[in-house]
């Protein structure tokens, strides 16, 4: 399984990542903000707050809300 080692907020609804197995590059992530725990990052202001959270080895959100690093590297992939 997948960890992201690195995440860097570029703007808007768009994260570079960084993965342990060598993997990164960008994610749009604006499709995703629906639900009761990722409409608050529609403010963009939450969104910038994302950080990697090593012991669950994805990013989080100040909110609580977090991706699993699987769902990540799949975007990622799409996006190539």
């Amino acid at each position: 399984m997948p960890h992201v080692n690195e995440v860097k907020y570029l703007g808007e609804y768009r994260l570079w990542l960084a993965f342990d197995n060598g993997a990164s590059g960008e994610v749009e992530l604006e499709p995703e903000l629906w639900g009761e725990m990722f409409a608050p990052l529609q403010d963009k202001t939450v969104f910038a707050t994302v950080h990697v959270d090593r012991e669950i080895g994805t990013i989080v959100w100040a909110n609580g809300a977090d991706l699993a690093p699987e769902f990540l590297i799949e975007r990622l992939r799409l996006a190539m």
